[in-house]
């Protein structure tokens, strides 16, 4: 009986913590997209890791932190950062690890409905965005179109 209830106590305090690191990494990316739509470049950039990596839509966006701000900057300074509104996240990870990956719905006004996907770390004992991805969410049944409009623009196919 002893054992089964110290079994119980852990595996609460387990759940528990769980529970507390999920909503400390929902704080951070709700932050990190409230802090876009509100151009707060500080608060917006103070949420990526060492080392972090912003992919956007566009094959030529891979931006470090730095070249990141340096896109941004314009953009937040006169308050014309982006709003995302989320619609569904899923987070998971490895027990042990300080290492979260994540993929979220959101919406935009201009972009329609995509998928941000990303990888949180623990850094200096705060959760970090070490790698966020922005994509189209392109339906089926339109995806060839797109396709083929995307290879025009970029010069692979002849019109």
């Amino acid at each position: 009986m002893k054992r089964l209830s110290i079994l119980l106590i852990i595996l609460l305090l387990t759940n528990t913590e769980s529970k507390a690191e999920e909503h400390a990494i929902d704080e951070l990316l709700n932050g990190f997209h409230a802090a876009a739509a509100n151009s707060d470049f500080d608060d917006y950039f103070s949420r990526f890791a060492r080392g972090g990596v912003f992919l956007g839509t566009d094959a030529s966006e891979r931006w470090n932190v730095k070249a990141f701000k340096d896109y941004a900057e314009p953009a937040f300074s006169t308050g014309k950062g982006w709003r995302y509104v989320v619609e569904d996240r899923n987070l998971e990870s490895v027990p042990g690890l300080d290492v979260v990956w994540f993929d979220e719905i959101l919406t935009n006004a201009t972009l329609g409905r995509c998928r941000g996907t990303g990888v949180i770390v623990r850094e200096e004992g705060d959760w970090k965005i070490a790698h966020y991805s922005l994509t189209l969410l392109i339906p089926n049944d339109i995806a060839g179109s797109v396709g083929k409009q995307s290879m025009l623009a970029d010069g692979l196919e002849t019109p």
